[in-house]
């Protein structure tokens, strides 16, 4: 256990040495997800309801969306969420300043001991119910209808 716990500390410690982290981009993100899915599969009804930004409390989906958080590196399974990732990943129209504090507010010390993928998942679901979560609610239904128009033009 030990082992475990010097090897996941030095994989934190070697996110912080490589510099900077960077937010990831758009296509980064897709590529994640689909890896995660991949190595996460989902069952039809799970995806709908991510499609339609509904976050079931499933092992299937919690450890989905660990995967992602883990390889966006804005989740760490020895620390938990790094708030000023998620700040400058998710900060859409908001300060950087209020993405901070509303990440912030997300940020547990797992003093329960819950499995990594349930602690990421409460993370997620308070951000998601945050001012963050409802831009990114709205923005991801923006480009859902503008694909959906994209796709009925080209009928």
């Amino acid at each position: 256990m030990l082992k475990y716990l010097i090897v996941c500390l030095a994989l934190c410690t070697l996110a912080y040495a490589d510099g900077e982290w960077v937010p990831k981009t758009a296509d980064q993100i897709k590529e994640i997800r689909a890896e995660c899915l991949k190595a996460h599969p989902l069952n039809v009804d799970q995806i709908n309801k991510l499609k339609q930004l509904e976050f079931p409390d499933e092992s299937e989906v919690r450890q989905y969306l660990l995967c992602t958080a883990t390889k966006l590196d804005i989740f760490c399974t020895h620390e938990g969420y790094h708030a000023d990732r998620l700040a400058k990943q998710f900060k859409m129209d908001l300060t950087e300043e209020e993405a901070l504090q509303i990440a912030q507010s997300c940020i547990d010390s797992n003093v329960e001991k819950s499995p990594a993928d349930v602690w990421a998942f409460r993370g997620h679901k308070c951000l998601m119910a945050s001012k963050i979560g409802e831009r990114v609610k709205a923005f991801i239904k923006a480009k859902q209808a503008e694909a959906a128009a994209a796709a009925a033009a080209k009928a």
